[in-house]
């Protein structure tokens, strides 16, 4: 190398790969291989230093040399630890800190080094003090370059992400609020007053661990008792409230609108409001360590500031103060309800604020985020109708405080419904105003508005709710109504959205009118209407799919108040079911087995009810691609399924299409939409449950009937499954199914996997990547825990799908697809 100095730079790139290709998934190497070559290199890992340190003497590659050094140190293993606090490498990488020209390498070799000093492999911070006291110097050492005006941005940045590394891994020693940790502290903060988001947010990561490290129990662990864990905690809080109440005011400011917002592209839009969510969650990280009361004082300086530069209501100056309230709107969950020096002057000053369209929503989404408040402050009867008003005003303004309008009128009514319901014709005339379009209020958002009624309503006797139960369903049957009596044709003819805009309504109604009897009575009453819509939009999914919706609620509310009309509707939907298949009338089916399933007055029609449904399914479903072009179906049939293993077993598991239902999951495992995967994978797991129940056992001779003679055959699937016939996003469901089986039938299941996985082979899965694999199935059998399982199926799982050479080939010597397949070892 000496003498041919031009192979130095070659020679450099290579061992800089090296490590890296320990994390290269893209190279299909066994899981075993990788480990090994990863112990290989850790073994080797002085030799190569000692070859790095060698090369520092050739000035032209010490930055090559430096960024090798730097993918070696996250290999974390092998490293020298002791000798790293001397080692020239890392004198090297600390002596380019404070170059001239910040060296990117060396910043990157003190990251590596820093994580390296916090992470268990090393032995963490207690053994690698002697190291951390030499990096923490030297970083410290670069605070006063953040704010030199000399500095390029990218040198800046590059010394805040060592400020935040330091933050992140040294968290937990920062926590005991030592004096030497208070400067890490204060330096941060000094990285999060930088007038860039993108170098001031590297620091969000750090508050909110530390945060969590002062405010839970388990970080106090180690502590005797009670009394001296809540007055270390009380010590660590105190320490750490002057910085996180500067943290406040830092922040706060970041969240106002730029003058021109209103010509921003999308994307700096969608990034704006990230900036606003991350601001938001570091004032709630403060409000955690400082109290919301006392967080909510320190941004009412801050509004109170801005209304000051806003005299007389002045539009243009709005943004200071709806900055200030959007912090005060963060921090809601954490403001005592019963907070008083603050809250009623806030409270008070909305109404003088300008009525500009983005002040006025985020005005309204503070109303609604502390209703609760209102609902508690004694004062709060005359601040009512105050706030009401501004959310009318919001309702008319524009489109997006009108949403912010409603959503905050729909938590008012829901925290402040026993003050609100001697009002309820004021709140009617709201709700009219709204569903009859003279507001800017969406069909979607005016939901928020039925919604708000309805809990109102819930609050009432039963007479009375009974009687604005019917006013509340009034606009809408009148609606309905009128497209109906204009005849068939036009019904039939109507946009979706025509008729769903209405129905949604009777949803939220059915379900938020907490008034079984009301909302029975009252869909008794409506079920004309609703059978109208049944039987000349049943092709319309959308129509149906709203419909059903509408009567799960009316279902799951009323329940056994339902009386003939139960019958009745599910007549309905097991004929529209035979002509147009529509999922959601699965989906309401399984509401009614639910509520029902366990009711020997209903057992007659639930049972022909789910013969007829899943006879008719089954019919629908008959191979793969029958799954693949209607997953809905068999999502929704195969949640019906489960759901009646554990409602109502008796009707289910002995009837004629339990057997039937289980050759069309088998067939439907491997379709590629995850819900119905999911909804197969689970209907299959419950099967294999039962014996669990001790309520089920009568029917496990049953299911042992039906599951012994396909074993071989659902256990291939499942292997299929799990080396990659499904994604391996679905690995977790999929080998629970299969650790289930094996819990469910022992012996017999291994036997089964046994004879599945030697139709894999040799090329592609090794002997002992097989007995490893059967090894976990065989601890399931003794019941071991999931989780300790999942590391020998995660390893077959990848072994198999390494590249697409050999996932070809194990899937086509499981062949997922066929059911009838008889296994031959190979």
């Amino acid at each position: 190398m000496n003498s041919r100095p031009e192979y130095v730079p070659g020679f450099l790139e290579l061992l800089t790969v090296l490590p890296e290709e320990v994390t290269n998934y893209k190279i299909a190497a066994r899981p075993e291989r990788r480990r090994q070559f990863e112990k290989e290199l850790s073994s080797q890992m002085e030799v190569a230093l000692s070859i790095l340190t060698a090369c520092l003497n050739v000035n032209e590659v010490r930055e090559q040399v430096l960024e090798a050094f730097a993918s070696w140190l996250r290999l974390r293993n092998g490293l020298p630890g002791l000798m790293l606090a001397s080692h020239p490498l890392v004198l090297t990488a600390l002596s380019g800190l404070t170059s001239e020209l910040l060296s990117e390498a060396s910043v990157n070799v003190v990251s590596e080094l820093i994580h390296f000093t916090a992470a268990a492999s090393s032995g963490g911070v207690g053994v690698q003090m002697p190291l951390i006291q030499v990096i923490v110097p030297q970083v410290m050492s670069l605070k006063s370059q953040l704010r030199d005006p000399s500095k390029d941005e990218e040198d800046v940045k590059a010394i805040a992400r060592l400020f935040a590394d330091m933050g992140d891994s040294y968290v937990e020693l920062i926590a005991t609020g030592s004096e030497e940790s208070m400067l890490i502290v204060h330096a941060l903060l000094e990285v999060a007053s930088h007038p860039e988001f993108d170098i001031a947010s590297m620091t969000f990561n750090f508050w909110h661990n530390l945060q969590v490290n002062l405010t839970r129990r388990d970080s106090y662990a180690s502590l005797p008792n009670e009394a001296t864990i809540e007055a270390e905690r009380n010590r660590r809080l105190h320490i750490f409230r002057s910085a996180y109440e500067s943290l406040v005011s830092l922040v706060s400011f970041r969240v106002q609108y730029p003058h021109d917002y209103q010509d921003l592209s999308h994307e700096d839009l969608k990034e704006f409001k990230h900036t606003r969510f991350a601001v938001a969650d570091v004032l709630i990280d403060a409000a955690s360590v400082l109290g919301g009361d006392t967080t909510l004082k320190i941004l009412y300086v801050k509004l109170m500031e801005a209304v000051a530069c806003c005299p007389n209501g002045e539009q243009s100056q709005w943004r200071p103060a709806e900055a200030a309230l959007f912090c005060i709107h963060a921090i809601s969950n954490y403001v005592s309800v019963d907070e008083a020096e603050v809250m009623p002057s806030i409270m008070a000053l909305l109404p003088k604020l300008p009525q500009q369209p983005e002040l006025l929503q985020t005005v309204c989404l503070t109303i609604g985020a502390y209703s609760k408040w209102l609902d508690a402050a004694s004062s709060g009867h005359s601040i009512l109708p105050l706030v009401i008003d501004i959310l009318l005003s919001g309702m008319g303004t524009s489109e997006d405080s009108a949403a912010a309008a409603a959503l905050a009128f729909r938590h008012l009514c829901d925290d402040c419904r026993r003050k609100l319901c001697g009002c309820l014709d004021g709140l009617f005339h709201v709700y009219h105003r709204a569903v009859s379009g003279e507001f800017k209020v969406s069909a979607d958002d005016s939901l928020h508005l039925v919604e708000a009624l309805s809990v109102v309503i819930t609050e009432l006797p039963p007479d009375h709710a009974k009687k604005a139960l019917e006013a509340l369903c009034l606009p809408v049957v009148t609606h309905l109504q009128e497209i109906i009596n204009q005849g068939p044709e036009v019904v039939e003819k109507k946009h979706a959205r025509d008729l769903t805009v209405h129905i949604d309504r009777f949803a939220y109604i059915f379900r938020y009118v907490n008034h079984p009897e009301a909302v029975a009575d009252a869909i008794q009453r409506l079920w004309p209407i609703l059978k109208a819509i049944f039987d000349l939009r049943a092709w319309d999914m959308r129509t149906m799919e709203s419909l059903c919706r509408a009567c799960k609620y009316a279902v799951r509310t009323s329940k056994r108040f339902m009386g003939i009309t139960i019958g009745v509707m599910l007549e309905e939907i097991q004929g529209l079911y035979k002509q147009h298949h529509q999922p959601c009338f699965l989906y309401l089916s399984s509401e009614v087995i639910k509520i029902f399933g366990s009711d020997p007055s209903c057992s007659t029609y639930l049972k022909n009810l789910i013969e007829v449904l899943f006879k008719q399914t089954t019919c629908l479903l008959p191979n793969i691609k029958e799954f693949t072009a209607r997953p809905d179906i068999a999502d929704d049939c195969f949640l019906l399924a489960s759901r009646c293993i554990r409602y109502c077993p008796q009707l289910f598991i002995p009837s004629d299409v339990f057997p039937s239902l289980v050759d069309c999951s088998l067939m439907g495992i491997t379709v590629q939409h995850r819900e119905a995967s999911k909804s197969i994978l689970g209907f299959l797991t419950d099967i294999f449950d039962l014996a669990q129940s001790p309520m089920d056992k009568q029917y496990v001779s049953i299911r042992d009937s039906v599951i012994i003679p396909r074993g071989a055959c659902i256990t291939r699937i499942l292997v299929a499954s799990l080396t990659g016939a499904l994604p391996s996003s679905r690995l977790e469901t999929v080998a629970y199914a299969l650790l289930s089986l094996t819990r469910a039938y022992g012996v017999q299941a291994l036997e089964w996997a046994k004879n599945s996985i030697s139709l894999i082979p040799s090329t592609a899965v090794t002997d002992v990547e097989c007995a490893r694999f059967l090894q976990s199935l065989s601890d399931a059998a003794l019941g071991t825990d999931i989780n300790a399982l999942m590391v020998p199926i995660d390893e077959l799982s990848d072994v198999c799908r390494r590249n697409r050479t050999v996932q070809e080939i194990v899937q086509g010597a499981l062949r997922p697809l066929e059911l009838n397949l008889v296994p031959v070892s190979q």
